[in-house]
């Protein structure tokens, strides 16, 4: 390999220790949304959830356009989470095959395995975080809107 090979090489293998954790990190995330998320489902089956717009609206004065960026300011995570995620996982997946691939090349077949299993579990986690953040976010975007309706119709009447 050339200077320019190994240095893009040792880089890229720089970023796989912090990628790894910023997949767990998001992975609790969301599984703590999904607790939230849970509990938020069943105090709307009760009809004892609190409506996070009327709230705002009652501390702040809000107006409709002021609420859709309350909104969109408490998706923002989830789909940050949901859309990066993935290509976390595919950056997790993608580092870990070029040593793969040289331990191969040298018939070391336990590094190869090794290796691609750091690759594929990196990538379920990612994609399992982006499922359940995505399902959440699509729910929760209804429930607010839903209120933002709510709202305005109050707000009208």
């Amino acid at each position: 390999m050339t200077a320019l090979e190994t240095t893009m090489y040792e880089l890229g293998r720089l970023f796989l220790m912090p990628i790894l954790v910023i997949i767990l990190a998001l992975f609790a995330y969301a599984f703590f949304t999904l607790g939230s998320f849970a509990l938020e489902a069943w105090q709307r089956r009760r009809q004892t959830a609190p409506c996070p717009l009327r709230a705002h609206r009652a501390q702040h004065g809000s107006d409709s356009e002021e609420l859709e960026l309350l909104i969109l300011h408490r998706l923002e995570p989830l789909r940050v989470t949901s859309r990066t995620a993935p290509m976390l996982g595919l950056v997790a997946t993608m580092i870990p095959l070029g040593p793969a691939l040289l331990a191969l090349g040298d018939g070391d077949l336990s590094r190869v395995g090794e290796q691609l299993v750091v690759a594929f579990a990196a990538v379920i986690l990612a994609l399992i975080t982006a499922s359940i953040t995505y399902w959440i976010l699509t729910v929760r975007r209804r429930w607010l809107l839903g209120a933002l309706k709510q709202v305005e119709r109050e707000m009208a009447g």
